[in-house]
């Protein structure tokens, strides 16, 4: 599989298989060993998913060894802090089994909106995540939803640079994003997208299915592959197999730029991201 390099030379599998929404079970377990199987090598999951048990099963029982595949989640949003950031990164780790985690993310920042420590709050917790990095329990460091504001308070006093931003990004709400993407690329931040079909939506666009049909592919994959070439790593989530299949076969089209742009410029089909500014999350 084709492989980004973050800023810190580390490399991350172009394509992430998203568990949000799958319950702590054996049918998860098994979901993501089929995953495994079918090509995936990096698997996302978070502490508020309440699945991070079933995706360390999966990962203990894959026959892929450990070093080939790479593993991120999230820190809770009630658990942000120096000594709070400590306990649940421990936590996670013991539940999954792992012994390091490949990629940890803030999940959501402490907005101005809710706490007036916001800066502090963020700033502790990223100061307790770098010291898991120092001790090589985690190899990269990152954030999620976070947005411009959010990001330069962090710069203020973070020692290691967030290497990705994993944000809400479909076809529909590239607009939307469009400064918080060229902001993130500019400063070497690597994104990675969640819900890159809109929750589906996407998928019923007459402009997406016409595209499918012009390079014999599904509407799915156009969506995909018009985040890779951005630039941007998509994370489908299916439990179906032949799903999860087609999701991996994006290497052998590009998407020339009119279609580019006619993706760029949809209407939103979709949600629209979410502001920290305006929402908290447990």
């Amino acid at each position: 599989m084709l492989n980004f390099t973050m800023n810190n030379q580390k490399r991350i599998p172009a394509i992430a298989f998203g568990t949000w929404r799958l319950p702590d079970c054996p049918e998860t377990v098994q979901t993501i060993l089929n995953a495994i199987r079918e090509g995936y090598r990096s698997i996302d999951t978070a502490a508020k998913y309440g699945n991070e048990r079933s995706v360390g099963a999966a990962i203990r029982q894959s026959p892929v060894a450990r070093e080939e595949l790479f593993i991120a989640t999230k820190l809770r949003n009630t658990q942000r802090g120096y000594d709070s950031t400590l306990r649940d990164f421990d936590r996670a780790l013991t539940e999954m089994g792992l012994e390091y985690i490949d990629l940890y993310m803030i999940h959501w920042p402490a907005s101005a909106d809710f706490y007036d420590n916001w800066e502090q709050i963020n700033a502790d917790t990223w100061r307790a995540m770098e010291r898991l990095h120092d001790e090589g329990l985690i190899r990269s460091l990152g954030v999620s939803n976070f947005t411009q504001r959010y990001l330069d308070a962090l710069k203020k006093t973070a020692n290691i640079a967030p290497a990705v931003n994993q944000i809400s990004l479909h076809p529909g709400i590239y607009q939307n994003q469009q400064s918080l993407i060229e902001y993130c690329t500019g400063h070497g931040y690597l994104l990675t997208a969640y819900s890159p079909l809109g929750a589906g939506a996407v998928l019923q666009s007459d402009s997406i299915c016409s595209i499918a049909e012009k390079y014999g592919k599904s509407p799915a994959q156009i969506c995909l592959k018009w985040c890779l070439q951005h630039g941007i790593i998509p994370l489908p989530k299916s439990s179906t197999v032949e799903r999860m299949r087609q999701n991996l076969d994006l290497f052998d089209f590009t998407l020339d730029k009119e279609d580019m742009h006619l993706i760029d410029h949809m209407a939103n089909l979709g949600s629209e991201p979410r502001n920290p500014d305006n929402c908290d999350f447990d």
